[in-house]
């Protein structure tokens, strides 16, 4: 089973072979990859460490969690696991949680059919009157 570990605070300007280096002084057996922006394909400022061994972990975070990198105090900690039961399995919701019942309220900006704009009412009284009162010619 593998180990993942957090490498937050990573300095700008991460050089990947450099700290591979770093890692590899504390074990052989760790991996590193870190996280990059998807438009610039530089590195976020953090990324994930993988070990198979948890005395390497534990040992990776005792060595470098604070240690001064390019400038950078480094953030070492356990991974936290990600909640998947927020997620839909083939389309059904997770049978452990229910579905909240609520009622829904739409909005819509259409008038409501059964009175008037009040702002509008005065004048439509007076259209009313000039439509009842007009003659249609014979």
């Amino acid at each position: 089973m593998s180990i993942r570990i957090y490498i937050g605070n990573l300095p700008q300007g991460f050089n990947q072979k450099e700290f591979d280096n770093l890692l590899k002084s504390v074990s052989d057996k760790i991996r590193f990859k870190a996280v990059l922006d998807k438009e610039t394909k530089e590195c976020r400022g953090f990324g994930f460490a993988t070990t198979n061994n948890e005395e390497n972990a534990n040992l990776l975070i005792q060595k470098l969690n604070g240690f001064d990198f390019n400038g950078s105090k480094l953030r070492v900690e356990l991974s936290e696991k990600k909640d998947s039961s927020n997620k839909r399995n083939n389309g059904n919701l997770n049978k452990n949680k229910k579905r909240k019942d609520f009622k829904k309220i739409v909005h819509s900006d259409a008038p409501n059919l059964e009175a008037p704009d009040p702002r509008w009412a005065g004048e439509l009284s007076k259209l009313k009157d000039l439509l009842a009162n007009q003659k249609t010619p014979a």
